[in-house]
């Protein structure tokens, strides 16, 4: 779907309340309420798009928000299962992610709609990046490979994999790639064929495993939290945002 096309099947009406630091934001796409995280240290900022990890849109991504907010970056986190879907049972989180992953038109225009909110919140788009843990690893992939114009596109121990039909012929900016080499769901094989293809594709990247991460290694007060990972990953992110944003 051409995606000008749409955004004039996106309705949006935010509904704005206030967070510790920046606005949570109901929005609706095709008639159903989504809500996402919007900080913003000021006008113009560059920005980051933020993809949740199979939790939905939780504490976790309002505290990574509010970090690169600190740092100077407008932050608008998405919502891609709808207002108070947040699942806790790993069924749950299966279900919704994988309607996603079937249906990966549908999985781009909740992202592009997000992006076109934080566009209607008065975010930076045209000096952006877009960014995801987990699940939102994978829908950040996804999202460049539908050619959008960011500046580039960050995975923290995301899916990497490419679905059938799909290639990064039309992706545009760089790729920072973060992945844990004791990842059993993601494996290093996986992070090599990535590795290949964006190579054979011609975009500029950068590619990082951490020894004895695991899957996501970046999650606070979870077993799978590795604290050097954690700060290494961080570290280049945030080195690769200020090279990559103006």
């Amino acid at each position: 779907m051409n995606k000008f096309l749409l955004f004039f099947t996106c309705l949006f009406f935010p509904v704005i309340s206030m967070a510790a630091e920046g606005t949570f934001v109901a929005y609706n796409v095709d008639s159903k309420a989504y809500e996402g995280y919007y900080v913003s240290p000021a006008k113009g900022s560059p920005f980051v798009l933020l993809i949740h990890d199979w939790d939905g849109l939780t504490d976790y991504e309002v505290k990574r928000a509010d970090m690169l907010k600190d740092l100077g970056y407008s932050v608008f986190a998405a919502d891609l299962f709808g207002k108070g879907v947040r699942p806790t049972e790993n069924e749950e989180r299966k279900a919704l992610t994988g309607a996603l992953y079937a249906d990966r038109e549908e999985m781009r225009k909740r992202i592009y709609a997000a992006l076109e909110e934080a566009k209607q919140l008065g975010a930076n788009i045209e000096n952006g990046i877009a960014a995801g843990y987990c699940f939102g690893g994978a829908a950040v992939l996804e999202f460049a490979r539908s050619g959008v114009s960011l500046k580039g596109f960050v995975t923290f121990h995301g899916g990497l994999t490419t679905p059938e039909g799909q290639d990064y012929s039309t992706a545009k900016g760089s790729f920072l790639i973060l992945h844990g080499s004791a990842d059993t769901s993601v494996t290093l094989d996986d992070f090599a064929s990535l590795g290949k293809q964006i190579e054979a594709a011609g975009i500029t990247h950068e590619l990082i495993s951490y020894s004895g991460a695991p899957h996501a290694f970046t999650v606070f007060d979870s077993p799978r939290y590795r604290e050097d990972a954690d700060k290494k990953s961080w570290r280049r992110f945030t080195e690769y945002l200020e090279e990559t944003l103006q």
